[in-house]
């Protein structure tokens, strides 16, 4: 049995298997055949920048689209195209100072112990509600270069996402989260970068959250919406997060999520992740090359910088 390692993320032993397992690809000759097929289909889309996707990315990719490489053609499609309707959250490359300013108001990172059911937390903590629009931006796209890591070193059986706004005044935070720009960034984590949301946890007691869950609902899926579950304290978080996994402000044994953010942002970079992501950000399409009908077809509709885009 194959164990996975990583610089910053752990895994259970049996992580590969039960991610493959699960979504039927734990024969092997299935996922060269798949991975054979995904290949040979990116080489011939005259449409995108790059066409030399590592296996490991198409088999993650494939991995988040259950195993059907339809929907995985899909997928790489998807989220090459994004680059290009959503050039604002795109940085084109990776700099420690880009994300300074984020220290004043937030806490967070990717749990690096897995849940039980192999699933990957996002724990963010406000502490301050007095940024600007321009600070949502750069956490945005802090979002987007932490999942592009996660996209080539993860492998997990869906995300949990946990939002602790006991420290501020949600109206504040409301009112500085435009439904638009929110939505942007939940399409491209969802449907970009395949992100098997699972569940949704907001912590804290403020009579205000209806406003917060009325947000929400304006950029979730009816589905996701479902998944949202409110706790005024931790005692009822800890019925879905173990406390082992979570940080020791969280009363777990896990380093702070302090120095955990610090260890994402070190690797992040990094001279051989930056140089990764410099790549990557060049994936994305050149529309004069897709048939007009197929972008009218798939996007029109979705949330995005359509001026950016020139359609022949």
């Amino acid at each position: 049995m194959v164990v996975l390692k990583d610089k910053i993320l752990n895994f259970h032993p049996d992580t590969l298997y039960v991610a493959r397992k699960d979504v039927n690809l734990e024969k092997e000759e299935r996922i060269e055949e798949a991975l054979d097929i995904l290949e040979g289909w990116v080489k011939k889309q005259t449409h995108f920048a790059k066409k030399d996707f590592s296996r490991d990315y198409l088999e993650r990719t494939l991995i988040t689209a259950k195993g059907l490489v339809e929907r995985a053609k899909v997928r790489i499609d998807k989220l090459c195209t994004f680059k290009t309707l959503m050039p604002d959250l795109y940085p084109s490359s990776v700099s420690r100072t880009d994300y300074e300013v984020l220290e004043k108001y937030l806490n967070h990172a990717h749990l690096p112990t897995l849940t039980k059911d192999h699933y990957r937390v996002y724990l963010l903590q406000l502490n301050a509600d007095d940024f600007s629009s321009s600070v949502v931006n750069t956490y945005y796209r802090y979002i987007v270069v932490t999942s592009e890591y996660l996209k080539i070193h993860d492998y997990n059986c869906g995300f949990i996402v946990a939002l602790d706004f006991r420290n501020i005044n949600i109206l504040n935070v409301v009112a500085k989260c435009t439904p638009m720009e929110l939505r942007q960034i939940v399409t491209l984590m969802t449907e970009g970068y395949s992100m098997r949301i699972k569940q949704i946890h907001i912590i804290t007691a403020s009579k205000m959250v209806d406003a917060l869950l009325a947000l929400f609902r304006q950029v979730l899926s009816s589905k996701l919406a479902k998944r949202i579950t409110l706790h005024k304290n931790l005692d009822t978080f800890y019925e879905y997060v173990p406390k082992d996994i979570l940080p020791i402000e969280y009363n777990g044994t896990e380093r702070s999520l302090k120095k955990l953010n610090e260890e994402f942002i070190a690797e992040l970079t990094s001279e051989e992740f930056v140089k990764y992501f410099e790549e990557m950000y060049k994936a994305n399409t050149d529309e004069s090359c897709r048939p007009s009908d197929k972008f009218n077809e798939q996007y029109v509709g979705m949330p995005g910088s359509f001026r950016a885009l020139s359609v022949d």
